[in-house]
């Protein structure tokens, strides 16, 4: 009982910080691993991807009711984030993706230093694209996400919020919006394979399901009343976050 409380709470604090700016796998995939350090890397894994798209998804949800989105232009280009989330790990059985470990806090690290150095970044939303334009990018983004979703996975949200805000000229808030429909796309790819192998405590999935959509309400909410500012900043501290994690990881582990 005392671990699955545990790994509740850690749920509901990774569902608020999906819900906001992604990067809810921060807390949840560690706590994971520390409450059940016998199981497969795979299951845990596996059960972390069947609790959080519940929130994923209800945050996608509660955005489209609140933020404009475009939805002729980014639905199709949540299906090609889903077909690229299956090829990265279609092609993680047969290549070691342990090269990434060490560019990846170095690539979030110019990802944070760009956005500290343009204070104005994402804070206006002006899309540059329209029409089949905007379809084009936003597939683009989603197959290359989808795919390093798929292949590797960490920091996959802030990459997303990260590229729409850079290429696509949205705000945060619209960003981040954005990126919850991208990742409930590639999460169910996923949890499909994840599925399929047997990778996922269920029962412990439905439990964390239920404390991540409760936290997923608390950070939608919060985003929605504070704007695009509040995003960016959570923006910047889940980066910080992730490098530091990352770079743990990769050079002093």
């Amino acid at each position: 009982m005392l671990e699955l409380v545990t790994v509740a709470l850690a749920s509901l604090l990774a569902g608020f910080i999906d819900a906001v700016v992604g990067g809810g796998g921060l807390i949840l995939v560690p706590a994971l691993f520390g409450v059940f350090p016998q199981a497969p890397p795979a299951t845990l894994f596996g059960t972390n991807k069947g609790a959080s798209i519940w929130g994923t998804a209800w945050a996608t949800a509660q955005y489209a009711r609140r933020v404009t989105l475009n939805w002729p232009a980014l639905l199709p280009a949540a299906g090609v984030a889903l077909l690229g989330s299956f090829a990265g790990a279609w092609t993680v059985t047969l290549v070691d993706p342990s090269f990434l470990r060490r560019a990846l806090p170095l690539i979030l690290l110019l990802v944070l230093a760009y956005t500290l150095a343009r204070k104005d970044l994402g804070r206006q939303h002006a899309p540059r694209f329209s029409g089949r334009a905007e379809t084009l990018m936003a597939g683009g983004i989603g197959l290359i996400i989808g795919f390093y979703d798929g292949f590797f996975g960490p920091g996959t949200g802030s990459f997303f919020v990260f590229l729409f805000v850079r290429l696509l000229g949205y705000d945060f808030l619209h960003a981040s919006a954005t990126a919850k429909l991208m990742n409930t796309a590639t999460n169910a790819a996923a949890i499909a394979l994840f599925a399929y192998k047997g990778h996922i405590w269920w029962h412990i999935a439905a439990v964390m399901a239920v404390t991540n959509v409760a936290g997923s309400l608390v950070g939608t909410r919060m985003a929605l009343a504070r704007g695009a500012g509040f995003v960016r900043g959570m923006f910047i501290v889940v980066v910080g976050g992730l490098i530091l994690k990352t770079g743990w990881d990769a050079f002093l582990r």
